[in-house]
């Protein structure tokens, strides 16, 4: 699988100016955000970590996602999202924390959440987000995107700071 690309440099400067620190709540991508930031000399500086909670019993035990949320709403939600991103901030102690969930396929989709619906959710000092967004393409595609559009949110959202 190919790692994504992004503008580093400004995901760097954002962090740097705060003294903030970043992590990852990653199911459908499976750490592709991890390891596409990790191959960049200088982000120890701000990045902790991340959890790939691919298993519901993952996103559950680790990251504090409640069973009802899974089971009423799907793995594959805004509200799932929410709580994986305010779960990754907390057991990984970060300032902003970035999490995604979806259906990367080939199968697995239902007619309300066809294969290559992906959900994020974004959180940091005073700031919290989630998102939707259905991608087109196989599966590593379908990764790719997702973990490209967690990286675009993200400056975004410090870009904004």
């Amino acid at each position: 699988m190919s790692l994504v690309d992004f503008d580093v440099a400004a995901l760097k400067e954002g962090f740097a100016l705060h003294a903030w620190t970043l992590g990852f709540a990653e199911s459908c991508t499976g750490g592709l955000m991890s390891a596409s930031l990790a191959r960049h000399s200088g982000v120890s500086s701000f990045f902790k970590g991340s959890v790939v909670s691919y298993a519901g019993s993952v996103k559950s035990q680790v990251l504090g996602v409640q069973a009802s949320t899974m089971l009423s709403q799907g793995q594959v939600s805004r509200q799932t999202a929410k709580q994986m991103v305010e779960g990754a901030r907390q057991v990984l102690d970060v300032d902003w924390a970035v999490s995604v969930t979806g259906i990367a396929g080939p199968s697995g989709g239902t007619v309300d959440k066809p294969v290559g619906t992906v959900c994020f959710g974004i959180s940091g000092p005073g700031f919290a987000e989630t998102y939707q967004q259905l991608f087109k393409g196989n599966r590593e595609e379908v990764q790719q995107q997702a973990a490209q559009f967690g990286f675009e949110l993200l400056l975004k959202a410090l870009g904004n700071r």
